[in-house]
Formats: C-alpha cells, sequence, structure tokens
C-alpha cells in the first residue's frame, strides 16, 4: 500500500474547520480574524474539484455551521457578537449554492428522521418545535416537554456514525502493543530531537504520526510522517509548521482511505491510500 497525493487546497486563510458530508464532499470554514470575515468553500471529497469556492452570507462573520444534511449546510448566527449563544437557522443548498429558507427566532438543537428539532427562549422558559428541513415549514409544536426533547436528541446522537475516521491520539509509551512504534522513534531519534507528545495513529501497515522536532534556535518545527511499520521507510514526510513556539495537535485525520493534512493555518492537502 502507498499514498498518493491527490490534491491541495489553500485560499491563504486560516482554516477554521473541516466537515466532510454525507454525499462525499467536503466544507471548508476560513476566517480571517483581523477583517473579521468568514469564507466557506465545498469541494468533492476525492478529486478536489471545486463545488463552490469563498462564499460568504449576508452577515459576515457572527455566523457558524451546526451541521450538513442532504447537501443542505444549517447555519446559525449568535445571539450577539463574541457571545457562544445561537440563534437563527439559515439553510443553504449547495447544490443551488442559494439560500432555501432562513427563520431568524428558533435555535437549532438536532436533526432526526428530516426534520430539525428546535427552540425559542420566553420568559417563563423555552419552548420546542419540529421544522421541515427541506422547506423550514413548521412540523409540530411541542411546548415546554424537555424530556421528550431529550429522549429524541439522544435518538439522533445514536444514529450518528463516525465509521469511517481515524482521528489520531497521544502516543502512551507505556502502553501495550507500542513496541515497534518506540522502535521506529528511538531511530529517528539518532538523527533529529523530539520534544512534547506525539499525536499519532496506525492505518494498515502505516504508522502516521506528528511529532515537534527542535531546531538549532531552540525554537520547533512541526512535521508529519508516514513509515512502513514493516521495513521502517519513511513513505512520507511533510513539514506542517516550519517554526513555531508552541506544540501543535490535530492536523491530521482520516476518512474513507483519504489522509487529510493540514498544512499551517492555512492549507490543505489530500491523500489516498493505493494498494
Amino acid at each position: 500500500m502507498n499514498l498518493q497525493k491527490e490534491y491541495s487546497y489553500t485560499n491563504n486563510r486560516q482554516i477554521w474547520r473541516l466537515l466532510p458530508t454525507e454525499t462525499s464532499k467536503i466544507i471548508i470554514e476560513e476566517r480571517d480574524v483581523d477583517t473579521k470575515e468568514v469564507y466557506f468553500s465545498c469541494l468533492d471529497i476525492s478529486s478536489g474539484e471545486k463545488i463552490f469556492n469563498a462564499i460568504q452570507l449576508e452577515e459576515k462573520f457572527w455566523i457558524g455551521i451546526e451541521t450538513i444534511q442532504n447537501d443542505i449546510i444549517f447555519f446559525h448566527r449568535f445571539l450577539k457578537p463574541d457571545m457562544p449563544g445561537h440563534r437563527g437557522i439559515i439553510a443553504f443548498d449547495i447544490s443551488t449554492k442559494k439560500v432555501a429558507w432562513e427563520n431568524p427566532e428558533y435555535s437549532f438543537l438536532f436533526i432526526l428522521d428530516n426534520k430539525i428539532y428546535c427552540c425559542q427562549q420566553f420568559f417563563d422558559g423555552k419552548k420546542f418545535f419540529s421544522l421541515d428541513s427541506s422547506s423550514g415549514k413548521l412540523v409540530e409544536e411541542l411546548g415546554s416537554d424537555s424530556e421528550r426533547i431529550n429522549y429524541l436528541q439522544e435518538k439522533a446522537l445514536g444514529q450518528q456514525s463516525f465509521e469511517d475516521y481515524i482521528f489520531p491520539e497521544v502516543l502512551n509509551v507505556n502502553e501495550k502493543g507500542t513496541k515497534r512504534i518506540k522502535e521506529i522513534l528511538n531511530s529517528l531519534k539518532n538523527e533529529i530531537v523530539l520534544t512534547g507528545p506525539v499525536e499519532y495513529t496506525l492505518y494498515s501497515s502505516f504508522l502516521l504520526f506528528t511529532a515537534n522536532e527542535v531546531l538549532q534556535d531552540g525554537k520547533m518545527k512541526n512535521v508529519f510522517r508516514a513509515i512502513d511499520l514493516n521495513s521502517g521507510k519513511i513513505l512520507l514526510e511533510q513539514s506542517i509548521f516550519a517554526k513555531t513556539d508552541v506544540f501543535i495537535t490535530d492536523s491530521f485525520f482520516i476518512k474513507s482511505r483519504l489522509l487529510f493534512l493540514l498544512i499551517g493555518k492555512t492549507g490543505l492537502v489530500v491523500y489516498s491510500f493505493k494498494g
């Protein structure tokens, strides 16, 4: 098995979130904290072909994504700038590249069976509602029945699947089964100085990991490596941050035999596992 580069992506803005969809797309959220603007792009997850690039909604910064379902991105606004509370639901259709519907009063909770469950805050407490996810039309008024909402939310969470995702974890050298990993890391230490935590995962016959290396000036660089567990051969070596003062985390993940590798703050490179 080998790694093959499929595509790279950058708009030279900070990548905030990567959100794969169930329809083989990936949504990229980028934020410019200086100009206070947020941009959203959509790529074909396998080829990197741009379905849309750097779109903005009417609200240019205080907006985020709740979830994506059936090629609809559900956005939210914020109650107030710099405050975490969400308010409003904006349904953006990926295929038409337009807002399909919007409701400014409700706050999104979750989706179940193509219905959006949401709430509205009143003086005497919250009231709950369900909306048709494709049209935004009211389906049911649920009053203040929080027990039913909690039950339905647990049901919705139970239907979410992360089976084809692999996320790295921090290496604990005292765990059983890490002997070969320690051997490989020790062989690297003959040439470089590693410091801080190592984030890794195993995939087929690969060891995939990021580690911080000490530079001559005392700073660090963060490097991703893919190494054949059997031969110890380095199959891929990619600098994540050329120079940094802090430990870097959450630089890569795997989904559907694709490796997503964040480069610096603004770049994405995607590799596929072949063979």
